[in-house]
């Protein structure tokens, strides 16, 4: 599609952009516990906060396709977001061959919650039904509405997967090579972005949770709204977006260091940015290798329920930066 061909897109893509704003600005008080429900479900902090953007995708197209709004969005939220989960699992299982009800198998007892921890050995309709039951007080009717079911299966999952709730064995797995996140936080504090960029392939993605997402290294080294651009700068704030004044107090306006830790067995970056109190890390970022290069980049910025968390168990002090960026 040439230039001028795509001009129809660029109209609809800006288009878009002002219901989706109003819709996230809306919906930005549920963050939290749509957050905590997600991460009872997922295995890892990272799975949590990809299922609370694709529930909130889903939501805002299912919304525009709705008669009437939904006289409980919180209810509503829970729904979205366990439909999305339990189908996950279930192709998750067709692929592997495991029965439909049958639980993956157990993971390391990695996480601080042995509550959430145990879960996982649960089918997702159990697992699903107990968080919702026994976390959040859903009643046995609002549950069967949350997972498109009837009561008296909610009923039988809350009885099977209560009775399931026993710690599974440990296991192990072996942390990946280090060797091209090392030559990313090399190549950041050296504030060169040609070898940054060198690291990519054609193909590579990095998306920017909430915000934004590029393919290939021409994107990323834009210096208008390139994402490598913006991570070697100071935290700023233009016509186009940034940070409320409320999340930079204190706040001293020189680019970040990336620093390379172990997050359960995974070399993870967190990014340091200056204060009047001493550094603290505002944003964290997961590479996809693919041989010497990076297939894909997670970079965690407007996601402070994941920044919470894992700041927390490194034991490393942490600013929130809200969820979004206009």
């Amino acid at each position: 599609m040439s230039e001028t061909d795509d001009k129809p897109l660029r109209t609809l893509s800006e288009n878009l952009k002002p219901p989706w704003r109003s819709f996230l600005e809306l919906y930005e008080p549920l963050r939290p516990e749509l957050y905590k429900y997600c991460r009872y479900l997922a295995r890892t902090p990272w799975d949590a906060e990809d299922l609370v953007q694709d529930t909130l995708a889903r939501a805002f197209v299912t919304l525009g396709s709705l008669y009437q709004a939904p006289p409980n969005p919180r209810a509503w939220m829970f729904r979205v977001a366990s439909n999305l989960w339990v189908s996950r699992m279930r192709r998750a299982r067709e692929v592997s061959g495991l029965p439909p009800d049958e639980p993956a198998p157990p993971v390391a007892a990695a996480d601080r919650d042995a509550a959430r921890t145990l879960l996982q050995g649960l089918s997702p309709q159990e697992r699903a039904a107990v968080v919702l039951k026994d976390v959040f007080g859903f009643s046995v009717d609002e549950i069967a509405e949350a997972l498109s079911t009837t009561s008296g299966a909610v009923k039988t999952a809350l009885h099977r997967g209560r009775g399931k709730l026993v710690e599974p064995a440990s296991a192990t797995k072996p942390a990946p090579s280090s060797h091209v996140v090392d030559a990313f936080c090399a190549a950041f504090n050296a504030r060169d972005i040609e070898r940054l960029t060198a690291l990519l392939l054609e193909h590579s993605v990095i998306e920017v949770l909430g915000a934004a997402t590029e393919y290939g290294p021409e994107a990323a080294r834009d210096p208008e709204t390139g994402s490598f651009t913006g991570f070697l700068s100071s935290i700023r704030r233009d016509e186009r977006g940034g940070l409320d004044e409320r999340y930079l107090d204190g706040y001293i306006a020189v680019p970040p260091r990336a620093e390379v830790r172990e997050y359960r067995g995974e070399p993870i970056v967190l990014f340091w940015y200056a204060h009047t109190s001493g550094e603290a890390v505002r944003a964290l970022a997961r590479l996809t290798p693919e041989r010497d290069h990076i297939a894909r980049l997670h970079f965690y910025f407007f996601t402070q329920d994941l920044l919470a968390e894992v700041c927390r168990e490194l034991e490393v002090p942490f600013r929130e930066n809200g969820y979004r960026f206009w």
